[in-house]
């Protein structure tokens, strides 16, 4: 296994690699971690929510580990009720499926979930609604055994909410070192979310800071890439070049990084905004 150095020097977001050799901090169980649905009637966003920012957006991403000895028809059933869940509002996008790539030896994740919302509020107040909660007992927490979620508010947003069905996404998740500090912090979310002016192919990015540590194995730094297909993503790839310009810049602040990528079913549905 490569140093933790050489991981971050190797294996940045937009490599094709990625190792890590950092050591985690304690799972999180599977009966608290949360997932955002929407509200019943009798919930009220909260007075600092009763404006929201119209360029701003909630990323929210959960990551799981399926059991290897389960059975095809219940990850299909986990699959199927997490993209139902569309049909609550105020969900503006959610998609749930198979990682087509995980670049790490160190979290295998087989299986993603990406929704997003347009203040905390909607993404906190309904993780309890009833729906939320059948889904989380009977489809999820009998067939996984690890979990990792992140969630960061993404400002000066563009572009539709929804991620269109055949879109591609690839999810970088940054662990800090102890000591980065704020500048530190503030140079590697600078360099993150300046990567779409380099990388033409981006059809949207967001990076925030993660606001959940509890579900998140100690990493700080979430950004997420959309590209038109898994075609275009995989040309970064081939600009390992201009790569290695980018992850130098942040090499020293770093001390993990995970990878994923994942491509967007034709068959999830998305809410309307």
């Amino acid at each position: 296994m490569l140093s933790v150095t050489a991981a971050a020097r190797t294996h940045f977001p937009f490599v094709p690699h990625l190792r890590h050799s950092a050591a985690f901090r304690r799972k999180p169980s599977i009966s608290h971690c949360r997932f955002p649905l929407r509200s019943s009637p009798s919930i009220r966003m909260s007075s600092s929510d009763s404006h929201p920012n119209p360029n701003q957006i909630i990323e929210h991403i959960v990551l799981f580990k399926v059991k290897p000895e389960t059975d095809p028809s219940a990850v299909n059933a986990m699959i199927t009720n997490l993209n139902g869940l569309s049909s609550l509002d105020p969900v503006l996008h959610i998609s749930a499926g198979p990682v087509s790539r995980c670049r790490s030896n160190s979290l295998t994740f087989t299986h993603m979930l990406h929704s997003r919302y347009r203040t905390k509020t909607d993404l906190t107040a309904y993780s309890d609604h009833p729906t939320h909660v059948s889904v989380v007992s009977n489809y999820i927490k009998p067939i996984i055994e690890d979990i990792m979620a992140v969630d960061w508010v993404a400002e000066d947003f563009s572009g539709p909410a929804d991620v269109p069905p055949g879109s591609a996404l690839r999810l970088t998740i940054l662990k800090l070192k102890e000591g980065s500090g704020e500048s530190g912090k503030s140079e590697v979310l600078r360099v993150v979310s300046g990567v779409k002016e380099k990388f033409p192919s981006i059809e949207q990015l967001t990076a925030g800071e993660n606001f959940s540590p509890g579900r998140a194995k100690g990493f700080s730094i979430g950004s997420i890439a959309v590209f038109k297909g898994m075609k275009e993503l995989g040309e970064l790839d081939s600009e390992s070049e201009l790569a290695n310009e980018q992850k130098d810049k942040v090499r020293e602040f770093l001390d993990g990084v995970l990878v994923l990528d994942y491509a967007v079913a034709a068959s999830v549905q998305t809410a309307s905004v």
